[in-house]
């Protein structure tokens, strides 16, 4: 991880960085709530079914995928224009991926330190929210470099019909160890390396296959968006091609529910368009009308999003082993007799901290890349 001490000198795309940072924001906030009871849009579905919490990690993932358009669409053309090999790019793109899987894995083995686990590797968590980013960011980085955007669709199609139709024949929404799933992932990382506290593993192997299409997604909104030789009617193309995923994503959650854990088709869709829709509408407030007061904060996380990812999954173990967690929530809870509240004042609490953490950061012109 590098830390870069100059701001890019580039133009940057202003609703692109607001909408990282809000939904890194949103992760932070959702992800530390305090206490046993909780506001329902703060809390994960349990299995089948959607909340405004389980919006959030997809819509990361997302824009991953539409970063991933405009960091390597130059590049791109300049390979084909020129003829050069692609395998510098190819390089830079399996390195980063493979950081990130590790700063994923090292997450957890640190959590692990900090309360004083020195035997980590029996039960280390080789999934997780920035493994799974990493796996889906090589494969599409591959997939766009490589092949023609118009094939980006029927790629994405297959991905899905595909794991849909493994989701459909092997038991993928059955809540137990019957799971096609739990079967594959205990295969190829053992049990005592998993996630417990949900029916699967939500960032498990198979997951994956939908991920990929769902980051793809991101990859031609991107095109669709940002492209500056198709700007005459993007945006309204982008609202359309939103309307026309939420749609299809609710129809075929009849067939296959709505489900975060499996990460369903129909979770891909629904959440791709909302995801879509969101996008759009930054690109008209903060880019072509210039609403960008509001956005300040949002676009201080978006600047520095992978660095305030790890740092604030790293936070709650070090609040707890310190005793802030205990001092802190013991003053909440007592001040404010209503449960939930006092949880989302908590969460607000840590937010605040990332917040100056973000603001720390971006004042003194740090920015942490992969």
């Amino acid at each position: 991880m590098n830390t870069v001490v100059s701001e890019n000198k580039a133009k940057r795309l202003l609703s692109l960085d607001v909408f990282r940072g809000l939904t890194v924001f949103c992760m932070i906030l959702v992800n530390n709530g305090a206490g046993d009871q909780q506001f329902s849009v703060l809390t994960h579905s349990e299995w089948n079914g959607i909340t405004p919490c389980d919006m959030v990690f997809p819509s990361f993932l997302f824009v991953v995928g539409v970063s991933i358009f405009l960091s390597l669409s130059k590049r791109k053309m300049s390979v084909v224009d020129t003829g050069e090999s692609t395998l510098p790019l190819l390089k830079k793109i399996i390195v980063r991926t493979v950081l990130m899987f590790l700063i994923g894995v090292a997450i957890h083995a640190c959590d692990m330190l900090v309360w004083g686990v020195t035997d980590i590797f029996p039960h280390l968590r080789w999934t997780g929210v920035l493994q799974r980013i990493a796996v889906c960011y090589g494969i599409a980085s591959v997939v766009f470099l490589y092949v023609n955007s118009r094939y980006l669709w029927p790629i994405i199609l297959s991905l899905l019909g595909v794991y849909g139709a493994m989701l459909w024949f092997f038991d993928g929404y059955d809540p137990s160890d019957a799971n096609f799933a739990n079967a594959i992932d205990r295969a190829v990382f053992g049990f005592d390396h998993l996630y417990h506290h949900s029916p699967i593993d939500p960032e498990g192997l198979p997951g994956c296959i939908s991920s990929v299409a769902h980051t793809l997604i991101g990859v031609y909104v991107g095109t669709l968006l940002f492209d500056k030789s198709k700007q005459e009617y993007s945006t309204s193309h982008a609202f359309f091609l939103s309307s026309v995923m939420i749609v299809m994503g609710c129809v075929l959650s009849y067939i296959m529910p709505i489900n975060k854990a499996v990460w369903s088709p129909s979770f891909v869709l629904f959440t791709c368009g909302m995801a879509t829709c969101m996008l759009a509408m930054l690109k008209v407030l903060v880019d072509d009308m210039g609403h960008n007061v509001w956005c300040k904060l949002f676009q201080i996380f978006g600047l520095n999003a992978l660095g305030l990812y790890v740092i604030s999954e790293m936070l709650p173990s070090v609040f707890g082993r310190l005793g802030v967690y205990d001092a802190v929530w013991g003053l909440i809870s007592s001040a404010i007799p209503y449960p939930c509240v006092a949880s989302l004042c908590y969460a607000l609490f840590v937010c605040s901290v990332m917040s100056f953490i973000a603001w720390l950061l971006w004042k003194n012109k740090i920015f942490i890349k992969l």
